[in-house]
């Protein structure tokens, strides 16, 4: 059955608006954003040619300019700034290096299936430090993105993906597969430009939202 997501062009003055004088952090939060895919890896393909890498990309640098027009409440690096290929190791090391509050990496989805859609949250097997706050995060997450977008959630699971694993130990870490670029209404809702600013503020005003109790890595 084909669905429409939700238009919520209207709300998004809104919605920063909220998020701005709404919110107070007791002390800035950095964050690791980490862009799936890039350069000779382009990830999964889109029934209309949408490439993952790209999509992932133009996800993060929107919630990057977001993050520093609205005065930088949280600290936030990316794992790759342009269409280059980051081994998964380096990306995995930043985190450790920036001493981050919370790993997030970035994909879409395919499937064989072109009736599969939604969004999954992953977080690491296994017991570390911070895998209850992953865990709980990670359910905060998809419950947004359900209710303020639009996307059918598929459930947070669980993965021993080498970003989520080499990551838990110092820090909390997800990763979003954010729909299926297999699904047409899916695919072709990530070729539209205001999907990015979307998903963009619904990700990084929920982040705002949770990330204060989370407590900064130790050395």
């Amino acid at each position: 059955m084909k669905k429409v997501l939700k238009n919520v062009s209207f709300v998004f003055l809104l919605l920063k608006m909220c998020i701005v004088f709404g919110q107070e952090m007791s002390a800035q939060k950095r964050i690791i954003i980490d862009v799936g895919h890039g350069g000779k890896d382009a990830g999964a393909i889109g029934i209309n040619k949408t490439q993952e890498k790209d999509i992932v990309l133009d996800i993060a640098n929107a919630i990057l300019r977001l993050n520093n027009d609205l005065e930088k409440p949280l600290d936030i690096y990316l794992t790759r700034y342009s269409d280059t290929l980051i081994s998964l190791s380096d990306r995995t090391r930043l985190a450790k290096a920036l001493k981050a509050d919370l790993f997030v990496s970035l994909h879409c989805n395919h499937s064989d299936n072109p009736d599969a859609r939604g969004i999954e949250v992953y977080v690491a097997n296994g017991k570390a430090k911070y895998s209850e706050d992953s865990v709980w995060l990670a359910f905060q997450l998809q419950d947004d993105l359900n209710k303020s977008l639009g996307f059918e959630s598929r459930g947070v699971k669980f993965a021993n993906f080498q970003v989520l694993r080499e990551t838990i130990r110092y820090c909390s870490s997800i990763l979003l597969e954010l729909g299926f670029l297999s699904n047409v209404d899916e695919s072709n809702y990530f070729r539209r430009p205001e999907a990015m600013k979307f998903l963009a503020l619904a990700i990084w005003r929920n982040l705002i939202k949770n990330i204060g109790s989370y407590e900064r890595v130790g050395d």
